[in-house]
């Protein structure tokens, strides 16, 4: 048809875009070249570097700076918490998503903005929030002190911080399948018998099981990033309440580059991981979109 770039496709010709609105193979090539310039000088360039300052002194030094006791209690900690921390969120994002796309309430809108909130407020200020709530001067802090209850400066603060400003994930994944999904199929469930937990593990969760672990990637991979929030509640205490970000800001302070690099380099590769899994889970959940289109 005239007026239209033709592209031929398995044997048979398909119209893309209109003659008119097509740019030049030139103007193509000039922004991938753009953007891959981009990603090379401020992505995979620093991603390197972090890798051959990790390995500037040798592998020895390398693994030493892993094992030390501190480091070994940084990993510690940051496993720790994102284990306490994403299951928690996963509860919240479930629970919030239900109830959003499933029932009709006053205060709808407000949960939903309170959702967003952790993307609006500074993680630093999260911090001061616990600290104004648990600290020794703050509204809980005499009671909490008391009791012999330990929040802030302990394990307790650093897993609220980070369900603090992770929350958000879960849920704002879920939101948009389980709206598009609808409530036509729970409703066919109950009219055939199915009650409550089996509606949900038949119907529901394998309509949004993509999704849910793609927020659960994302909340995951924040969890163990988790930078301002902690800080302001761990107290930077070596050995006991330092994250590995933690750890690394201290050890770039001291000068031990090749020890904060080696840590650096290994939340780097869990950040990898995270993103190689991230990626798989959208290949998949695409291929199933497109043979259910089919």
């Amino acid at each position: 048809m005239a007026g239209y770039v033709a592209t031929a496709k398995a044997g048979s010709v398909t119209l893309d875009r209109p003659r008119h609105i097509t740019e030049p193979a030139v103007v193509k090539w000039v922004l991938i070249s753009i953007a891959l310039l981009f990603l090379g000088l401020l992505l995979v360039l620093p991603l390197i570097s972090v890798f051959v300052e990790a390995f500037r002194k040798g592998a020895e030094v390398y693994f030493k700076a892993l094992t030390d006791p501190d480091a070994a209690s940084a990993i510690r900690l940051t496993l720790m918490t994102a284990a306490v921390a994403v299951p928690l969120n996963l509860l919240f994002g479930l629970s919030a998503a239900w109830a959003i796309t499933k029932f009709n309430f006053k205060g709808k809108n407000l949960l939903i903005t309170l959702i967003d909130l952790p993307f609006a407020v500074s993680p630093v200020i999260s911090g001061l929030i616990f600290v104004l709530l648990f600290g020794a001067k703050g509204w809980f802090g005499p009671w909490l002190d008391d009791h012999d209850i330990k929040i802030l400066f302990a394990l307790p603060g650093i897993v609220l911080a980070t369900v603090f400003v992770t929350f958000p994930f879960i849920a704002r994944e879920l939101l948009p399948i389980m709206q598009a999904q609808g409530v036509q199929e729970e409703e066919a469930a109950v009219t055939l018998g199915a009650k409550g937990w089996r509606i949900f593990w038949k119907v529901t969760l394998p309509n949004i099981k993509w999704g849910l672990l793609y927020g659960i990637i994302l909340c995951n991979a924040r969890a163990m990033g988790e930078f301002g929030a902690v800080s302001v509640v761990s107290g930077h205490i070596r050995g006991s309440t330092n994250t590995m970000p933690l750890h690394i800001q201290i050890l770039y302070n001291e000068y031990n580059s090749a020890g904060a690099f080696a840590m650096a380099s290994l939340l780097l590769l869990l950040a990898v991981v995270t993103l190689a899994v991230k990626s798989i889970i959208e290949w998949k959940f695409n291929g199933t979109q497109q043979i259910e289109g089919e």
